[in-house]
């Protein structure tokens, strides 16, 4: 053990340790008691700042203020800065000194009639508006076709060219329109076929950015040719699936065109100073309302009625440059124009286009959206004609499948209507739906569109017009749907709820498809669990459970069963109430894909840890619990990430922190047991069970008040013994070091003394294994600061740890100085020489006759000892040894200039430790500390303020009847300039 220790003699040294009174050092340390006198101001006192205003009919010169503090208060530093105003103030005198004088009651008046006016005028759409934006990438991935599709375009020649800019006759004008329009709809065909669904999209998206290339090199002409012919495009339905689709392709390119002449023209007006978002037609130039009007009249000039009809609609917003009713006149034209649409489909979405600018551009007109929706009611007439069923037999489309392709245009107006809309007219409407009867696709898009408001307060009649329906048109399952996505917002009447929970599950049930059942299934669980207990929602698991489970119809249905999950889990925090339900544990059992098990589990945990506010002991919750964090546990293999570990693990320590036994510790520890067999590939799991094992001693500590029993001894024995085990399986070598330190102090605590030394022992054993780098957030750092700081909290242990009655005086301290000698240190570090001026301090502790700090019945050295002579002699002497390696460090950075400020500090480091611990009477250790502290200022790195605070403190300390020698020492002690 004595390589390094006892060979070495240090003639020039000799330590002695100054003796120590602590409570009376604690007492001069301690703060003085200091008398507060409370008067009117206190510097945390809040300071209240109040206008100051001249008083009406007060002398010229005087004012009023008021102020929180008194007179005899100081002056606020801020305040008294700004002359007694402060900024705001000063900005609102200023405006109010600029304002015009008029009445208050004609200035109040003119206010709130301007205000109305303008609330009326420019009312907008609120948040609460689904925007189309929305709807459109649900649209494009349910509307698909794997049917080869085409696009006709027409693209025409180049002759058509604008006047010049000297030409300004009328008919010249008109002329030149004429042709280019011509152009538009005589030039050469181009027709491409056999196009795949994404193969036309991206030719659609290729013809956008033709359009914004062609408006950006000014040929307006190529680009509105561009726009007419997509328009042409909406006329065709030859593959009626896409429809849709092709409709929200095509739409974009007639929205970018709307923008484009918008913002055009708006730029003209905004010559030479910006024209304000709220402007009137007076605001509008001649020019940019010439341009606005010849848009106009090229628009007007389109033979077909579909492009002439959705080009117009697209620059709807261009009327605001021509007249202030320009809309509101144009609306209803346009939506007499749809009239002319002979294909159903057709005219449902060119309304349904008109409504979403109408509702961008004047929300506020809705007698035009209501006409639209009213019209469509009378479209629907058409549906069952020769034409429609002709068509739908040429292209093999099943009538149910037809009608489907109809619900994004309908919902889209019905929502529009339907915003803000008044319960009268919302109530027409229902009633409108009824006269039409059996009209299930109208009845579906009615109950998605009205507020749920509206639709829970008559839900009964809703359901009644639902059985009225004709299966074969529209599925029954789908209607109950959305009924049920509503209930799901709003609360039905309490006395009907269990009535509508019957009839909807009645039809639900009886659904054939396993993938329409569980969509319709999902929405309705959220309405049981929202308005009945575990029984009702234990039935409709079971029920769940029986449609999925044949042919394993479940693997299909992941998301939907998800969904189902995390509706329980919204309305059930009770988890005892959960695990209670006999269905829902096999209804776990239905995710048996391993990404989908893991997500599941995950969100069943999330919310356990954030609503399991008290800890339990049910065995009902521990098991089920217990099941879903192994069945996380057992996802983790070599390839899962170490996020995802680290996400996992901290989900099953949030279980194992709520999982509390009480008093009965043997089961809690048993579970510990258990625990640690079950998470073994968690690391950090591994380490929460040893500190809840060790907090588990702790608490059999408390509840014994120190003084254990036969039985807590040996089962404190026995948790020193599951850390004892466990650690070792930690791959982490930090980890490993300071657990076990941990649990070496909590086994002293608990007398376990064997023990204690078992971890302690165990703990230096491991030190040569610590790596000179690690990795902290995926970057290599040196692991030196970390070792340092374990190897101070391991020397502050050590104070009261008593020595093995067979193994020697100090064998621990002695075994960490040999460990931190043989440690490969890095060539220019001081750590092993710090790790040295740090095992001083104890050192010079356990010399005392009474340590610094002990634990409850624990025999420390003091008491072993009782101050042999033969002890403080060992303690002496390993302190000279160490002492002769510190001055030997210091001799060796001596001769290297680069090294000079280490020197420097190092040995203002240890001059620290002999001040404080050693005992300077001694001729050579006050020659020593002299030595020490010019040699850390021989080269001016040593920092002043550090320095004059030590004089000073030495100087305080000669004070005292004990340490007068210090006086001879201090001035002994220069300070030395940089230079």
């Amino acid at each position: 053990m004595c390589h390094m220790i006892g060979e070495k003699k240090m003639a020039a040294v000799q330590w002695r340790s100054r003796m120590r009174n602590y409570e009376a050092e604690l007492q001069r340390c301690g703060p003085e008691a200091a008398l507060v006198e409370f008067g009117d101001y206190h510097p945390l006192k809040p300071i209240m700042v109040t206008d100051t205003k001249t008083r009406r009919g007060a002398r010229k010169g005087s004012t009023s203020s008021s102020s929180s503090s008194s007179s005899s208060a100081p002056a606020d530093p801020l305040s008294s800065m700004l002359d007694g105003t402060d900024p705001l103030s000063m900005f609102a005198a200023a405006s109010a000194s600029e304002a015009p004088v008029m009445s208050h009651s004609a200035s109040m008046g003119d206010i709130g009639r301007k205000r109305k006016e303008k609330d009326k005028d420019e009312e907008v759409v609120g948040l609460d508006f689904e925007p189309w934006s929305a709807k459109r990438g649900e649209i494009l991935a349910r509307f698909t076709t794997t049917e080869k599709l085409s696009i006709n375009l027409c693209m025409g020649s180049d002759r058509g060219k604008a006047p010049s800019p000297g030409s300004s006759a009328v008919s010249e004008k008109v002329r030149t329109r004429l042709e280019e329009l011509d152009d538009l709809e005589e030039g050469s065909q181009r027709e491409l076929l056999n196009l795949s669904q994404q193969d036309y999209a991206n030719r659609i998206e290729e013809l956008n950015q033709s359009l914004k290339e062609a408006w950006a090199s000014d040929q307006k002409v190529k680009a509105l040719k561009i726009v007419i012919q997509c328009s042409k495009l909406l006329s065709d339905t030859s593959v009626i699936q896409f429809y849709p689709s092709k409709f929200v392709l095509i739409t974009d390119i007639l929205d970018t065109f709307g923008r484009l002449v918008y913002d055009r023209i708006w730029t003209m007006c905004s010559d030479p100073r910006p024209l304000p978002d709220s402007f009137t037609v007076d605001d509008v130039n001649d020019t940019a309302k010439e341009t606005c009007l010849n848009w106009f009249f090229k628009i007007a000039s389109i033979r077909e009625l579909l492009p002439r009809l959705y080009v117009e609609a697209a620059i709807l917003k261009c009327n605001r440059f021509l007249n202030k009713s320009g809309i509101q006149e144009t609306l209803p034209r346009l939506t007499s124009m749809i009239r002319g649409i002979g294909d159903p489909l057709v005219a449902a979405y060119t309304r349904a286009y008109l409504c979403r600018v109408g509702m961008e551009v004047a929300p506020q007109l809705k007698d035009s959206l209501n006409r639209n929706f009213f019209d469509l009611l009378g479209t629907f007439r058409q549906i069952s004609g020769e034409s429609v069923q002709n068509q739908l037999v040429q292209q093999r489309v099943e009538v149910p499948e037809y009608l489907t392709l109809y619900s994004p245009a309908i919902n889209w107006i019905l929502q529009c209507i339907a915003y803000r809309a008044p319960e009268a007219l919302l109530t027409e409407m229902m009633e409108r739906c009824k006269k039409l009867g059996n009209n299930a696709l109208l009845l579906n898009s009615v109950m998605r569109a009205f507020r749920p408001e509206f639709v829970a307060a008559r839900a009964t009649d809703f359901i009644s017009m639902i059985k009225d329906c004709d299966e074969a048109g529209f599925p029954k399952h789908l209607l109950f749907g959305s009924l049920g996505r509503s209930l799901a917002c709003a609360d039905p009447p309490e006395s009907e709820r269990l009535t509508i929970l019957n009839e909807a599950w009645k039809v639900v049930t009886k659904v054939r498809s396993p993938q329409d059942y569980i969509n319709c299934a999902e929405i309705w669980v959220e309405f049981t669990c929202r308005h009945f207990t575990k029984r009702e929602v234990n039935t409709v698991l079971a029920d769940v459970i029986k449609h999925m489970t044949p042919d394993r119809a479940f693997e299909d249905a992941y998301p939907q069963l998800q969904s189902v999950i995390r509706k329980i889990l919204t309305y059930f925090h009770d988890f005892s109430v959960l695990f209670s339900m006999e269905r829902f544990l096999p209804f776990l059992d239905m995710f048996q894909k391993d990404s989908v098990r893991v997500e599941v589990c995950r969100s069943i945990m999330e919310v356990f840890i954030k609503h399991q506010v008290e800890p339990t002991r049910d065995p009902v919750i521990l098991n089920a619990m217990f099941h879903i964090c192994k069945t996380m546990h057992d996802s983790v293999n070599a390839l899962t990430l170490e996020d995802e570990k680290r996400s996992l693990a901290l989900l099953i320590i949030g279980f194992i922190r709520m999982v509390s036994f009480g008093r009965d510790f043997e089961q809690q520890l048993s579970f510990c047991v258990e625990a640690r067999a079950t998470f073994c590939n968690l690391e950090s799991v591994l380490v929460q069970l040893i500190h809840t094992v060790n907090q588990l001693a702790m608490e059999t500590n408390r509840v014994m008040k120190g003084s254990h029993s036969r039985k807590t001894a040996a089962f404190v024995r026995a948790c020193a013994a599951y850390s004892f085990i466990t650690i070792p399986s930690l791959s982490s070598i930090f980890s490993r070091l300071s657990l076990y330190l941990l649990s070496g102090q909590v086994a002293l605590a608990n007398q376990c003394l064997s023990q204690a030394d078992a971890f302690l022992k165990a703990a230096v054993s491991i030190l040569p294994e610590v790596p000179r780098s690690i990795s902290v957030e995926g970057k290599l750092r040196s692991s030196e600061s970390f070792l340092l700081d374990f190897i101070n909290n391991f020397l502050a242990t050590l104070l009261v740890v008593p020595d093995h009655p067979e193994h020697g005086v100090l064998y621990l301290v002695r075994g960490l100085l040999n460990m931190v000698q043989d440690y490969t240190w890095e060539d220019s570090s001081d750590a092993k020489v710090r790790v040295y001026v740090s095992a001083l301090p104890l050192l010079a502790a356990m010399s005392q006759e009474t340590y610094l700090y002990s634990i409850p019945k624990v025999d420390s050295n003091e008491t072993l000892y009782g101050g042999d002579p033969k002890f403080l002699s060992e303690i002496n002497k390993l302190c000279e040894t160490l002492i002769g390696q510190i001055l030997d460090h210091l001799k060796a950075l001596g001769r290297d200039e680069q090294s000079i400020r280490r020197q420097g500090a190092l040995a203002f480091s240890l001059f620290g430790v002999l001040l404080a611990h050693g005992d300077l009477r001694n001729n050579k250790l006050s020659q020593l500390s002299v030595n020490l502290w010019n040699l850390s200022h021989k080269h001016g790195y040593c920092e002043t303020r550090v320095s004059v605070r030590t004089l000073e403190y030495i100087k305080h300390q000669a004070q005292q009847p004990d340490m007068a020698h210090l006086t001879d020492t201090v001035q002994r002690l220069a300070l030395q300039s940089r230079t």
